[in-house]
């Protein structure tokens, strides 16, 4: 089982990197279309760009995020239960998350095979919708294993 999940934690974090580099790149376009719009010179398609780049950033770090605990909990209600009725909580809280994602997931995929399919692209730069579709659709199936490591934490004991 350890080998299982130092794999998904190498997956989540290698997106979490492919995030990083994503919101750098979005952070020099942004500046960089700034800069040349005083030339009267903006970078064509940065609309476009941006809303993709936030895209692949949000969905490519959530996995990573996930693992590392960094998101809000709001547990002030939970915290009044024993540990065992937290521990239920924290199950089913993990498992209506990866019937969640599963679902989101799958329609992404899907979504993205249409895309495809139809040949879709962003009206500026003509640049494919699916590869997005298809990435963050991946990134909720690799959320739905952190979730589950979640779950195998309760049950090893290693919970928070």
């Amino acid at each position: 089982m350890e080998g299982l999940l130092s794999k998904v934690k190498g997956i989540s974090q290698f997106f979490y990197i492919i995030a990083g580099i994503t919101l750098t790149f979005l952070m020099f376009l942004t500046i960089a279309d700034v800069i040349l719009r005083l030339f009267r010179r903006p970078i064509v398609g940065t609309y476009e760009l941006v809303a993709f780049s936030g895209a692949v950033v949000i969905g490519f770090s959530m996995a990573m995020t996930s693992w590392a605990k960094a998101h809000i909990y709001v547990d002030f209600f939970i915290l009044k239960f024993s540990q065992k009725v937290r521990n239920i909580f924290h199950i089913a809280t993990r498992c209506l998350g990866i019937i969640l994602f599963l679902m989101i997931g799958w329609n992404l995929i899907r979504y993205g095979w249409y895309l495809y399919k139809t040949g879709e692209v962003s009206p500026t730069i003509q640049m494919p919708f699916y590869p997005v579709a298809y990435g963050i659709g991946i990134s909720c199936f690799i959320q739905c294993l952190v979730l589950f490591y979640d779950i195998v934490k309760v049950f090893g004991r290693k919970n928070e």
